[in-house]
């Protein structure tokens, strides 16, 4: 893989790669500076099932840790059962716990992007885990029904002849019709991710998608909430994660800024960062800035 983000020092770090067993399968994983002492970063992808490849700037942050990058079950790199039973946010929780354990991170950094916030939120919430330095949750998806609200004010912003176009083809479920897949991507382009072209990185990832567990979980689209997600809400559970967490949006993100400044609301002490003129995919669109950011609030947790 070719990295075009400047790393922090000129050495090229140590890569890893490998799979673990997990329930249901085995997930493969990704450690860029796997000879840095530093506290490691593990990264969390969205989707479900966009495998980590939109995650490759963040191979940038390994001058000074690991930085940890795996392929949730399902999708990417990793196995893809038909089971429909092993997606459920329990197994990706266990999967998680899994991987950290295999990979022996006591002390440990995660970031989420999308889904991935979700699942963070999920981990604290449920296992409580000890070693968790801190979160950064970017893009949050953290309830649903917020999410659904945010994306209908985003496609009512659309052409009209692109917003007729998304009701009608929803009115019959007819998810597949070229016509309801070109609006789709007229939305993407403005709200997931705003670059033309979009980096290849980005184009890897749903080009490895895992599309029946995104269908199964989440639904046809972006916008469009069918599956077993539907009802998902953490807002009222947020104030119970005690790490420090920040908590970085776009613009114009599918995770709006009002939906990001909501759930800082309920995270008292947590931190907050909008990019200016970027979306969904602020880490690509912001690279640099995005970095930056992420560098500094790890060092300062760190301190």
């Amino acid at each position: 893989m070719i990295v075009s983000w400047k790393q922090d020092d000129n050495h090229t770090p140590e890569v890893k790669e490998g799979f673990i067993r997990v329930a249901g399968g085995k997930v493969w994983y990704r450690i860029v500076g796997a000879d840095k002492k530093g506290i490691p970063l593990l990264t969390l992808h969205g989707g479900p099932g966009a495998p980590h490849d939109y995650f490759e700037p963040l191979e940038a942050l390994a001058g000074d840790r690991p930085v940890i990058f795996y392929d949730q079950l399902g999708c990417g790199n990793s196995d893809r059962p038909s089971d429909t039973n092993l997606w459920t946010v329990a197994r990706f929780v266990e999967e998680l716990e899994q991987v950290r354990d295999s990979l022996s991170l006591g002390k440990v950094h995660l970031l989420g992007v999308s889904w991935g916030t979700m699942l963070a939120a999920e981990y604290m919430l449920r296992k409580k885990p000890e070693g968790v330095i801190s979160l950064i949750l970017s893009g949050p998806y953290l309830s649903s029904l917020k999410w659904i609200v945010d994306q209908q004010i985003w496609i009512s912003q659309l052409p009209q002849n692109i917003q007729d176009t998304i009701r009608k083809y929803e009115e019959n479920s007819n998810f597949t019709d070229q016509s309801y897949q070109d609006a789709m991507m007229v939305f993407y382009r403005k709200h997931l991710c705003r670059l033309d072209p979009w980096p290849d990185c980005l184009n890897r990832a749903f080009a490895k998608m895992g599309a029946e567990v995104y269908q199964y979980m989440w639904g046809p689209s972006e916008f469009t909430v069918t599956g077993t997600l539907k009802n998902a809400d953490l807002t009222e559970q947020l104030s119970l994660i005690k790490v420090p967490v920040l908590f970085t949006c776009g613009e114009f993100d599918e995770a709006t800024p009002a939906a990001t400044r909501f759930y800082q609301s309920k995270l008292p002490g947590s931190e907050i960062y909008v990019f200016q003129g970027a979306s969904h995919e602020h880490q690509l669109e912001k690279t640099e800035e995005y970095l930056q950011v992420a560098r500094a609030f790890l060092k300062k947790v760190e301190k």
